[in-house]
């Protein structure tokens, strides 16, 4: 009997690194082994964006753990994917190139927008196939992403710089908890999701769903301390932001549903999550399953199966920008060519395809000028969020 294949998603967050695994049977995913260590890459970033080397060495040591149970699964079934910490970090290089030797596969840093798509995806494979319009929210080590989206399709992604660990080592720094630095924090948050207000309130949406860690302890603690019943109410908040002030230090808190591994960054999710409820008139979220690396995985599967999500964004971007289709297809026909001669059958399948990509989207600059259009070409696909 032949065996079925394994994929991998590895999900190098700001808070938690995490490994999924999963095998494909009769085109469907079925969710094995998974790992997660509480690496906080985020609290070992210094004020001038460098990530220390206890951090660094945390997740070093986190990745060869992964690397030996992923060892033998091709690099066409693993996706390894950072995310903020890896994107603001000025020395993330030189760690990327140490994390993918103790890993043992490539690295993609991901954009917050993409991160929300990915997000948003894993989400929905769990939940019922309606038509009803959801927004999902992410609470993460160092970004928080916020969703809209009907079925499988996302229709509105923003990522915003503000996450548990960050926004924890930020105001929360010694552990202690006022009324002066927690109503900063939740200020902090309440301005940063200025940005956002007018898409994301309850008129664009019926359904209030979080995937994150922070999500899902916030709702267990308010339902197992009768604070609030079916996850999060603002009126459960308040009570436990009542809870948080009489306590007054983390190290106080001692409340079922509380995690060890959540305390230290509960202070920092609670901000985000209670301003959001003010900002954009939340009145109920449910916890949701699924989130980063399902996403992930869903996403590598559809590789797999003719529905990849990367061919649908060459396309896109095509039409965007009005490529002429027959010259962007005998452009990469010969560059094909050419490199299958140079290679000398060398060319392997993955970069044949990024070759015919980049042959496919190398004058989307004309659309801004014909002068240097190959530079406005650069630019644009350097800075947009595919």
């Amino acid at each position: 009997m032949q065996q079925q294949p394994l994929i991998a998603a590895v999900d190098l967050g700001s808070n938690s690194f995490r490994l999924q695994v999963a095998r494909v049977v009769d085109d469907q995913l079925y969710m094995l082994d998974g790992l997660r260590e509480a690496v906080r890459l985020a609290a070992g970033m210094d004020e001038d964006k460098i990530l220390n080397r206890d951090a660094q060495q945390r997740g070093l040591s986190c990745l060869q753990k992964f690397g030996e149970r992923l060892r033998g699964l091709p690099p066409e079934a693993v996706r390894a994917v950072g995310t903020n910490s890896l994107r603001v970090a000025k020395n993330a290089p030189e760690f990327l190139k140490l994390a993918e030797v103790a890993l043992g596969f490539p690295i993609d840093v991901i954009s917050g927008r993409e991160e929300a798509r990915l997000i948003y995806l894993g989400v929905a494979q769990g939940l019922p196939r309606t038509e009803e319009r959801r927004m999902v929210m992410d609470i993460g080590g160092g970004s928080t992403e916020f969703i809209i989206g009907q079925g499988f399709q996302s229709t509105r992604l923003e990522s915003l710089y503000m996450g548990c660990v960050s926004y924890s080592a930020r105001y929360f720094a010694d552990g202690k908890i006022s009324k002066s630095n927690l109503r900063e924090a939740e200020f902090a948050a309440r301005n940063e999701l200025q940005t956002i207000v007018a898409d994301y309130t309850g008129e664009h949406w019926e359904v209030a769903l979080g995937s994150s860690g922070s999500a899902r302890v916030i709702s267990d603690i308010l339902e197992q301390n009768g604070y609030s019943e079916g996850g999060i109410t603002r009126e459960g908040l308040e009570k436990l932001r009542a809870q948080l002030l009489k306590a007054g230090d983390v190290n106080k808190l001692d409340l079922p549903g509380l995690k060890p591994d959540r305390i230290p960054v509960l202070p920092g999710g609670f901000a985000i999550m209670y301003a959001a409820f003010c900002e954009l008139g939340i009145g109920r979220m449910r916890p949701a399953l699924g989130a980063l690396r399902e996403g992930v995985l869903y996403d590598l599967h559809g590789r797999f199966t003719h529905n990849d999500m990367r061919e649908a964004t060459v396309q896109q971007f095509m039409r965007r920008y009005h490529v002429a289709a027959q010259q962007a297809k005998r452009v990469a026909d010969l560059s094909i060519s050419l490199a299958r001669q140079f290679l000398a059958g060398q060319l392997d399948e993955s970069t044949q395809q990024h070759l015919q990509w980049a042959a496919r989207l190398h004058e989307i600059g004309i659309s801004v000028a014909h002068s240097g259009y190959h530079k406005h070409s650069a630019y644009i696909l350097a800075n947009a969020d595919m």
